[in-house]
C-alpha cells in the first residue's frame, strides 16, 4: 500500500537505456523513464571537450570499439544496477532519486556507474514527473506562478583552443544581443550577425575561414585574440548594430589549456605572460572593446588570480567559473570564500545529478552570484538546458552558435517557450542592455 502523499500515477514503472551519437559522432547514454500515469521522460548525456579536472567522471569502454569511447558498461548499469533501484519510487522526489543513484555509485566523482549513465536518468525523472503532471519541464521544475526570465544567449561564433583547428589560444568568442524586446527577436539579431561575421571571413581569409567548430563558431585561421574580437565587433555593425549598446562579446578563455603548468607561463597571442600580466592584458581588452563576459581567464587552480582580476574589473563585467568550479557546491564554497568571481557556469553532467546542480545554483544566488547555464562542446538534441535556464531564472544561457542542429534546437525550445508564456515572460536583456552586468539585478 502507497504512502497518503504518494500519488500512484508519479510511480517509476519503467527505466532504460541506450546507447546514442552526440554531435561529434561519439557514444554517448540516453535514458528513459515510464511513470504508471503514462509520463515519460528522455534525456541524454552530453560530453565536453574541454573538461574540468574535478568534473564528475563519464564511463567508457576502453578497447577498440569507438576509439574506446564507447558506453556499453554505462548503458548496462542504468538498465540492470540503478534501473531494479527506481522502480516503485514516486518520480517527483527527485532528491531522494538523485541521492539513491550517488550511494549506488558510492565514488566522489561517480566513476564507478559514470556521470554519463546518472546524469541521463536524473533528467529524465524530471522530465517523467513534468509529463504526468501534465506540465512543461520548466515550470515544473520552477514554479507554476510568477514571472518567467527568458535568457540572453552567450552565442560562441568564433572557435579557437580546443573547439577549433586554428592557433587562438581563446576557446571561444562570444555575442550577447541584449537591446531587444524578445528572445525570438535577439535571436534574429544573432543570426543576422553570424551571417554577416561569415561573410566578412570568407572575405578576409578565403573559404577556409568560414569552416565552423564543435559549437558551430566558426574556425578561422587567426592567431590573435584581437583578430577575434575585431572581426566580432564588424560583424555587429555590418549587421546594422551598435557594439557596446546592441551587443557585447564575451570570451571563454579555458586558460588551463594555454597554462604551463611547469613553467609557471600562460602562452597566447605569440607571448608568455605570468597571472599578474595577464590580469592586465584582460584589463586592457575590457577597456578596448564591450566584453561583459570572460570565462574561466585563469588556471583552475588559481582561485587567487581570479579574485583578483574580479576585485579589477567584476563590476562591469562577468568573471565566469566553468573549469574552476565544475558545477561542484564545495568548489564553488571556496570560491565564494576568497570572491573569485562573480558568476558561476552550470553544467549538470560536470555534477552529474539535477539535485546537485540546483543545489549550486541556489549556492551562487545566495551569495549575489550571477548563474550561466551551459551546454558542452558535444551535445545532442536533447532541450533540457532551456527549461533549466528558464526554471532557475537565470538570465544567461550558453549553447553554441546560430548553426547546427544540436546548438539551434535549444534556441528553438526557448522561442516554443516565450511563446507558450506570452505576456508572462521577460526577455532579460530587455533591462540591461546597457550593461549586462545588471542582467540579474533586478531578480536576484
Amino acid at each position: 500500500m502507497l504512502p497518503p502523499d504518494v500519488c500512484e500515477d508519479y510511480i517509476i514503472e519503467a527505466v532504460r537505456a541506450r546507447m546514442i551519437l552526440d554531435s561529434r559522432g561519439n557514444p554517448t547514454v540516453e535514458a528513459e523513464i515510464v511513470t504508471r500515469g503514462g509520463g515519460f521522460g528522455r534525456a541524454a548525456a552530453p560530453a565536453g571537450a574541454s573538461k574540468g579536472i574535478h568534473e564528475a567522471v563519464e564511463l567508457r569502454d576502453g578497447g577498440r570499439e569507438f576509439k574506446g569511447k564507447g558506453v556499453k558498461r554505462a548503458v548496462y548499469n542504468v538498465n540492470y544496477i540503478i534501473a531494479p533501484r527506481l522502480i516503485g519510487l514516486d518520480s517527483r522526489m527527485q532528491r531522494l532519486i538523485d541521492n539513491v543513484m550517488v550511494r549506488l555509485d558510492g565514488t566522489p566523482n561517480k566513476s564507478r556507474l559514470g556521470a554519463n549513465a546518472i546524469v541521463s536518468v536524473s533528467l529524465a525523472v524530471a522530465k517523467a514527473a513534468a509529463a504526468t503532471a501534465d506540465l512543461p519541464l520548466y515550470m515544473y521544475l520552477g514554479g507554476a506562478s510568477g514571472t518567467y526570465l527568458l535568457p540572453v544567449p552567450l552565442m560562441n561564433i568564433i572557435n579557437g583552443g580546443a573547439h577549433a583547428g586554428n592557433e587562438l589560444a581563446i576557446q571561444e568568442f562570444m555575442i550577447a544581443p541584449v537591446n531587444s524586446d524578445t528572445f525570438h527577436e535577439a535571436l534574429r539579431m544573432a543570426s543576422e550577425i553570424y551571417h554577416e561575421l561569415k561573410s566578412y571571413l570568407k572575405e578576409k581569409y578565403g573559404t577556409i575561414a568560414i569552416n565552423v567548430g564543435d559549437e558551430g563558431g566558426f574556425a578561422p585561421p587567426m592567431k590573435e585574440t584581437r583578430e577575434a574580437l575585431d572581426a566580432l565587433v564588424e560583424a555587429i555593425r555590418r549587421a546594422g548594430w551598435q557594439p557596446g549598446e546592441d551587443v557585447y562579446l564575451g570570451i571563454d578563455a579555458a586558460a588551463s589549456h594555454f597554462y604551463d603548468e611547469e613553467r609557471k607561463v600562460y602562452k597566447l597571442d605569440g607571448k608568455e605572460l605570468s597571472s599578474e600580466e595577464l590580469i592586465d592584458y584582460y584589463v586592457e581588452l575590457v577597456n578596448e572593446y564591450p566584453i561583459a563576459s570572460i570565462e574561466d581567464p585563469f588556471y583552475e587552480e588559481d582561485f587567487d588570480s581570479h579574485a583578483k582580476l574580479t576585485t579589477k574589473i567584476g563590476k562591469r563585467v562577468l568573471v565566469v567559473g566553468d573549469d574552476l568550479y565544475v558545477t561542484n557546491i564545495e568548489r564553488l564554497h571556496r570560491g565564494i570564500s576568497v570572491g573569485a568571481t562573480n558568476t558561476a557556469l552550470l553544467k549538470v553532467n560536470q555534477i552529474g545529478t539535477l539535485t546537485e546542480a540546483f543545489d549550486y545554483a541556489f549556492l551562487a544566488y545566495r551569495n549575489a552570484m550571477k548563474v550561466i547555464v551551459s551546454h558542452r562542446s558535444g551535445e545532442t538534441e536533447d532541450t533540457t538546458i532551456a527549461h533549466i535556464a528558464v526554471a532557475l531564472r537565470t538570465g544567461l544561457i550558453k549553447t553554441g552558435a546560430p548553426a547546427r542542429s544540436e546548438r539551434v534546437a535549444k534556441y528553438n525550445e526557448l522561442i516554443r517557450i516565450e511563446e507558450e508564456l506570452a505576456g508572462s515572460a521577460i526577455y532579460a536583456g530587455k533591462y540591461a542592455y546597457s550593461s549586462l552586468h545588471e542582467i540579474l539585478g533586478f531578480y536576484h
